[in-house]
């Protein structure tokens, strides 16, 4: 039940993750993108649109190893301790990620909470498992 359990909750910060590299790396320009980051208006979307567009690859990279993760741990023949470590990875990447952006400042609280709970609990119930 836990390893079911860990799985939900890497799926689920994949996904996020996913959704997040289209808002950085996609629909940046976009003025409903650039509000939910803060970012004051179009000149400064147009100036940080490079640094959004790299930062979305992380994203999407990560996710993409956490996907990956819980291929490997559900397909047999593959090997749950390949997915189990690829997800503890890709998780605690993406965990690590959100406490860093802690560090940016008190203003980035919130996000860094939305962006590192699913891989915290995925990374905890997978060591757990």
């Amino acid at each position: 039940m836990i390893g079911i359990l860990a799985l939900v909750f890497a799926g689920l910060a994949a996904l996020l993750h996913v959704y997040i590299f289209v808002l950085e790396s996609v629909r940046w320009s976009h003025p409903n993108t650039w509000r939910i980051f803060g970012i004051a208006d179009q000149r400064a979307a147009d100036t940080t649109k490079s640094m959004a567009y790299n930062q979305g690859f992380y994203n999407l990279f990560l996710a993409i190893g956490a996907a990956v993760g819980v291929g490997f741990w559900v397909v047999e023949g593959i090997g749950e301790v390949a997915g189990r470590t690829l997800l503890i990875f890709s998780l605690g990447s993406m965990l690590a990620a959100a406490i860093v952006l802690v560090t940016s400042g008190r203003r980035y609280l919130r996000p860094a909470v939305i962006q590192g709970t699913l891989p915290l609990i995925g990374v905890v119930l997978a060591i757990l498992a």
